[in-house]
């Protein structure tokens, strides 16, 4: 493939209406296997490291996932161009990223596939198997043992969250999820239990069997968290901005406060 066939290729996935470039820099790198720049919007790709193109595409729509939404903070600022983020790697971007993967296996680009690999597909199997679904299946009995335990201590006058940090040496909030997900049915201990605290996460049994039958479809944990999300894809822009500016007033006034403390402390010093 070369430069102008991987855009073709981007494009087909998903339309951007801000123009970028692809490169592949005919370099090897050890740190990162491509790289975009939003201020020149350009996809790097260092195509030394790969070794099939199966891989190159995978790296390429990584990249173009960032430019993508790139492309969205600037149309919600009005054409302005975003500062820079620390944390670009979000939910949303995992989200974003594995649903434009499932676009480009469904038009032939891309395809994660274990039959070329027998020994990986039964190691898979066993993982899911011996580790997976035991899990679960372990968890969501201590999560059912939990809530019978703070019976326990309600009736021998005992605080439980005392128990738990003392004697059981538990984290609240451990203990917490794991509870959540006891209260599941018996039949989502398959999900393993990392899944089923994204499942018992859910308020409404409705939002609870529309994440059980996504992760059942094969979709990754973080697209599951973003589908189950309960914010405004269409949310006003102007409104959005000035939730923002607000929250950011706030931390600012709050900053300035503990400035001015910790001056004063250090001139008394």
């Amino acid at each position: 493939m070369d430069n102008e066939k991987i855009k073709e290729m981007l494009l087909d996935i998903q339309e951007s209406k801000l123009d970028f470039t692809v490169t592949m820099t005919g370099k090897e790198s050890k740190r990162v296997n491509g790289l975009y720049k939003p201020d020149t919007r350009e996809i790097l790709l260092h195509n030394k490291n790969f070794h099939t193109d199966t891989q190159l595409i995978y790296t390429a729509i990584h990249e173009y996932t960032h430019h993508l939404i790139n492309e969205e903070k600037i149309e919600e600022s009005g054409g302005r161009n975003p500062p820079c983020q620390s944390r670009s790697h979000t939910n949303y971007f995992w989200a974003k990223f594995h649903g434009l993967l499932d676009i480009a296996e469904e038009k032939g680009y891309y395809k994660l596939d274990l039959s070329g690999a027998p020994e990986l597909d039964a190691l898979t199997k066993e993982i899911r198997e011996k580790y997976i679904q035991p899990n679960g299946h372990i968890m969501q009995e201590l999560g059912k043992n939990l809530i019978k335990a703070h019976t326990l201590c309600e009736q021998a006058n005992i605080r439980y969250e005392d128990y738990l940090d003392r004697i059981l040496q538990l984290p609240r909030t451990t203990a917490k999820s794991v509870t959540k997900v006891g209260l599941l049915p018996e039949d989502d201990a398959e999900l393993g239990y990392e899944n089923m605290k994204i499942v018992a996460s859910c308020k409404k049994a409705e939002d609870r069997a529309k994440a059980t039958d996504a992760i059942k479809q094969g979709k990754s944990p973080d697209s599951v968290i973003a589908l189950m999300k309960k914010k405004a894809q269409t949310a006003d822009p102007k409104k959005k901005l000035e939730k923002e500016r607000d929250r950011l007033t706030k931390t600012i006034s709050e900053l300035t406060q503990r400035l001015e403390y910790v001056e004063e402390s250090l001139a008394g010093m």
